[in-house]
């Protein structure tokens, strides 16, 4: 029986993701891939998979797995969550684990996610990947074109993920340190490519304004409520390539920042692009949180992506042993004095 993720139940939006479908946007295919590929790539490496192999992205309220092989070593990285190890699916409890951190679970056991915090999305690795072939050089499901991933859709209750690895390798587990996934006080963005379209008074009311993320939300865009945008010449433009973190305007003249699933060519003006460095901590944010932009030029762009490819590349150096339970009580018991008294049998 080949090895698998058994699902017992699906959460609210549950795919399969790897970094995306790069190369053919110019046949109007989507990118896609993970809306946060900073904690996808970190839970890879938990495991020891390549940092851009598939994993599986939760939003919102995690699923419960069930385990079809003799074990399996995994990872969680990304928003807060309750994620216990139950003894048999139907379990109400199990035993806690935490994130940013690799564990095992055997044959018989489930792993269950719960409502996410802190964040909208959290990736879920599993040692030596899913055996699922993939389309056009890549494993992520594309929702709006029904390809990619598991049979081209979220999960569903009784989907058996089929996995390459039937047994977990003989490591010790780890952890990661020192990865920091709060979002900044203000997102940077390049004002353009459209900004002759909207006056500079109302760039710069964009600038200084506070949006709320809207309910409207998805992986192809974040809809934000607040401050208006005018137009100065209609709201429509011939259409032309958007790149991700394009900000969209629409007639209501409410910003949309175009994500993972966006479209490859759209008709309206934008008003600016959030910088790649950026733009995986904005992804992360949920429905309600609070943003504001900052605008920077090209050059402040191009050095804080130099530095944001350098941090990825780094995330193996944050990796450490994690340490047996009960090791942090050996010390204090070699401290302590233990012996009360000495008795001689020989006497």
């Amino acid at each position: 029986m080949k090895p698998s993720l058994r699902v017992v139940a699906p959460g609210l939006l549950t795919t399969v993701q790897d970094l995306g479908r790069h190369g053919y946007q110019h046949l109007g295919i989507p990118v896609c891939g993970a809306l946060d590929p900073v904690s996808l790539r970190a839970a890879n490496i938990l495991v020891g998979n390549a940092p851009g192999a598939a994993g599986l992205e939760v939003a919102y309220v995690g699923p419960t797995l069930a385990i079809e092989a003799d074990d399996l070593r995994m990872a969680a990285v990304g928003a807060e969550a309750a994620i216990d190890i139950l003894d048999e699916p139907a379990a109400l409890s199990g035993r806690r684990v935490d994130g940013m951190r690799s564990f095992r679970a055997r044959r018989g056991e489930a792993v269950r996610i719960g409502a996410l915090m802190r964040g909208v999305v959290l990736y879920l690795a599993v040692e030596g990947g899913f055996d699922i072939a993939p389309v056009l050089g890549s494993v992520s499901t594309c929702i709006r074109g029904g390809f990619g991933g598991w049979q081209g859709r979220p999960l569903i209750a009784g989907d058996a993920l089929p996995l390459c690895r039937t047994q977990a390798s003989e490591r010790e587990e780890v952890k990661l340190e020192g990865l920091d996934l709060a979002p900044p006080a203000r997102f940077r963005a390049i004002p353009g490519p459209q900004a002759d379209c909207f006056s500079q008074c109302d760039i710069a009311a964009f600038f200084n304004s506070e949006y709320i993320v809207g309910a409207g939300s998805d992986r192809m865009g974040m809809r934000l409520s607040g401050q208006p945008i005018d137009h100065l010449r209609g709201f429509d433009i011939i259409s032309d390539g958007i790149a991700p973190g394009s900000i969209q305007v629409p007639g209501n003249g409410q910003p949309i920042v175009l994500l993972a699933d966006r479209q490859t060519t759209g008709g309206y003006p934008k008003s600016a692009t959030v910088i790649s460095a950026d733009l995986p901590a904005l992804s992360r944010l949920a429905v309600g949180a609070k943003i504001a932009f900052e605008p920077v030029t090209l050059e402040q762009a191009e050095a804080a992506h130099c530095k944001y490819v350098a941090e990825i590349n780094a995330l193996p150096e944050k990796v450490v042993p994690l340490p047996r339970p009960g090791a942090d009580v050996i010390p204090v018991l070699l401290a302590c004095n233990l012996i009360s008294g000495v008795v001689n049998a020989a006497a």
